[in-house]
Parts: C-alpha cells; sequence; structure tokens
C-alpha cells in the first residue's frame, strides 16, 4: 500500500466502528464514508479527518474524493447500500474491496459488483485484517 493512500470504511455498524479505531491506532491513514449528515458526525467523533458524504442515489456525483484510495471495507448493515459503495468505490481503486457481512446470501452479489473478499462474521470481529501484513498486496 503507498503511504499515501487511504482506507476507506462503511462503518454503520459496532464492529466498523472499533475497525476504525483500530485502523487509526495502528498508524494507518483512514477516511470514512456515509451517505448521511448523521453517519459524517459520527466518523467526525472516531477522528476520521476525510468522510467523504456520498449520495448514493445518483450515480453521476460519485467522484473521485481528493486523496489516493487503497483497499476499502464495506461492513454491511443494508444490502442496497453496500452494493451502491461497492460500485462506487471500485471506480476509485483497483485494490481490494471488503465487503464484511452478517448474511451468507449476498456473497455472489458483492463479487459480480466487484468486491475481491466476502467475509462473512457473526460478531464482525475482523481485527486480522487490520494487521499491516494484511494490508500488503
Amino acid at each position: 500500500m503507498a503511504k499515501e493512500e487511504y482506507v476507506v470504511v462503511w462503518a454503520p455498524t459496532k464492529a466498523g466502528e472499533n475497525f476504525i479505531k483500530l485502523l487509526k491506532f495502528k498508524g494507518i491513514k483512514v477516511s470514512g464514508i456515509t451517505n448521511s449528515q448523521m453517519g459524517k458526525s459520527r466518523l467526525e467523533e472516531l477522528g476520521i479527518e476525510h468522510c467523504i458524504l456520498a449520495d448514493t442515489s445518483h450515480p453521476n456525483t460519485w467522484n473521485l474524493p481528493p486523496f489516493p484510495v487503497g483497499r476499502v471495507y464495506l461492513f454491511e448493515s443494508s444490502l442496497t447500500l453496500c452494493c451502491r459503495y461497492i460500485q462506487m468505490c471500485r471506480s476509485w481503486t483497483r485494490k481490494p474491496i471488503f465487503v464484511i457481512t452478517t448474511s451468507i446470501n449476498p456473497r455472489l452479489v458483492y463479487k459480480g459488483l466487484g468486491a475481491k473478499y466476502v467475509i462473512y462474521s457473526h460478531s464482525g470481529d475482523v481485527a486480522f485484517l487490520a494487521d499491516k501484513s494484511a494490508l500488503l498486496e
């Protein structure tokens, strides 16, 4: 991962918030993505400086962020929103997109849209993904 790249995280769940805290603790540059002002405020409370406030209903507004995007981690809370974020982020990076879900059903949908990894986790604990070695290509 290039030093200037940011890891982008959609964290509508407690597991996602914990993952952001862990990445920040490890000194990894993190950007958050959300589609609401309330979500943006929550990301700012977590110490995220670069928040992407996305209009998920209008693809023509999905502009490239003003910083290089590396890996993307999406903590699913909604099938529809997760699909939109995959489509949005796929155009921003060639690095892997990870979807962390508690449902085994949408796996092929997410992969078909461009997610490289779909990780099923009942607890949402995916701290192993924050390991520096896991961030290397």
